[in-house]
């Protein structure tokens, strides 16, 4: 089993929490199911599973009288085995969204409280009509203030390493960055050769726990590719009408787009002409089943970022890396592992490692651009300021950077490069895979 750190959140919750149920949400295949049900069997002395899409029958369980006496009830009935022990007991409702009576009777369950219960399910993030899949079914009513949630990644760089056997060495390079020393050149040669690895394998549960093994690249790329053509089934399948062409069209631009120059998303890469008009329905979707990351620019780079970003303007990242470089083909992912890749593209494949690992790490995405010849990749808040992040592919010169940096004063700025740690003032220079200890 990987080690995912999703799994301490899931202890954390079940030791702190009080009158609520879980929901765990995330894009389609980064391990939500298999990380709960190891969870249930480890942490629990009795663990029920009911999924309502594969076990379409049980929704009985939730026919009829919605209060918790009468769902457990059913529920001892319907299903062999079921043994409900007070205080020791996670009841995992998967697919929710094929069930509707079962959403709105979490909030009967989480004031009962006598067992624990997480929910979880596909694409729950379209909350706003544009799901078409018959097996959905909208609850009466959302159990409000008695969910919290729980948003699931794929793998991030440091579970990768922890995969693949390095997990005593990040406490050293955390010390390094910390102090801002520099790395010996041939571990830092060896982490940035492992960065790129990840960047083309990716961080899918399926995909990392087959390359641990083989370490086979054309292994990698047949996962990969089964794993785009599943998330391009379910835009079929659960978009609506009109808008699963249109969907499949902007999720498919994404990657034309990310290889321009100009990184920002124009609805001309999907269709010469076009604008929001057309495809803003489509974008929103994207954005909701958690398959993209969206990174909004901000003219005024001040705290709060949300209320400083132009909707309007924005770029698109793929959640995960290593579907980004299966969608270019095996070549680029030859290029980026041996480190020649050139041109455009290979700014946009780094910005979205960076913007991937940030979203990780749980900062919203912003950039800042005002001008043609002003941009920066990144700002974050942190520390109750903003940080601004410039990325390198390689190692070239931060004019962007510097301008902010005499602008706005920041207290620390970073320039993420192929490269080691240095520092300059207030700027601090770092290699790409130390993104993961901002």
């Amino acid at each position: 089993m990987l080690k995912r750190k999703a799994y301490q959140e899931l202890v954390e919750w079940k030791n702190t929490h009080k009158n609520d149920c879980l929901m765990v949400k995330g894009a389609r295949q980064v391990g939500k199911t298999f990380l709960v049900r190891e969870f249930g069997k480890k942490e629990y002395k009795s663990f029920i599973e009911i999924n309502f899409i594969k076990n379409q029958e049980l929704k009985q369980i939730f026919t009829g009288a919605l209060g918790a006496e009468s769902i457990y009830k059913r529920m001892t009935a319907m299903i062999n085995g079921a043994n409900l022990i007070e205080g020791n007991t996670l009841i995992f409702l998967d697919e929710i969204q094929a069930c509707g009576n079962a959403r709105t009777a979490l909030k009967f369950l989480a004031e009962d409280g006598r067992f624990d219960v997480i929910t979880s399910g596909s694409l729950l993030g379209l909350t706003y009509g544009e799901d078409a899949d018959k097996n959905t079914e909208e609850p009466e009513s959302v159990p409000t203030g008695y969910e919290s949630f729980l948003t699931m990644y794929s793998l991030d760089f440091e579970e990768f390493l922890w995969a693949e056997g390095y997990e005593n060495a990040i406490p050293y390079l955390k010390e390094l960055f910390d102090k801002k020393e520099k790395v010996p050149f041939s571990i830092n040669e060896k982490y940035e050769t492992l960065f790129r690895e990840f960047m083309v394998v990716g961080g899918m549960p399926e995909v990392v726990a087959n390359y641990v093994v083989h370490h086979d690249f054309t292994k990698v790329s047949v996962l990969q590719d089964r794993i785009l053509e599943n998330y391009r089934f379910d835009i079929s399948k659960r978009a609506k009408g009109s808008e699963k062409i249109k969907v499949r069209q902007c999720y498919d631009a994404i990657s034309k787009q990310l290889a321009k120059e100009i990184k920002k998303f124009q609805y001309s890469t999907v269709e010469k002409g076009q604008t929001s008009k057309k495809y803003a329905g489509s974008i929103q979707w994207l954005k909701d089943s958690n398959i993209v990351n969206p990174c909004y620019n901000v003219h005024e780079p001040y705290l709060p970022l949300m209320a400083n970003s132009d909707d309007n303007q924005f770029k698109l990242y793929i959640n995960d890396t290593g579907l980004l470089c299966a969608m270019y083909g095996f070549e680029t992912k030859k290029a980026i592992l041996e480190n020649t890749i050139k041109g455009n593209a290979k700014g946009g494949i780094y910005e979205n490692i960076i913007a991937e690992t940030l979203v990780k790490k749980g900062y919203a995405l912003y950039y800042y651009k005002t001008d043609d010849s002003n941009e920066l990749e990144f700002l974050i808040e942190k520390n109750r300021e903003v940080i601004p992040l410039e990325v390198k592919a390689g190692n070239t010169a931060t004019k962007s950077l510097n301008r902010f940096i005499e602008t706005y004063k920041p207290s620390v700025a970073y320039k993420i490069i192929d490269g080691n740690i240095g520092t300059s003032d207030v700027k601090v220079t770092i290699p790409h895979y130390m993104t993961m200890f901002l």
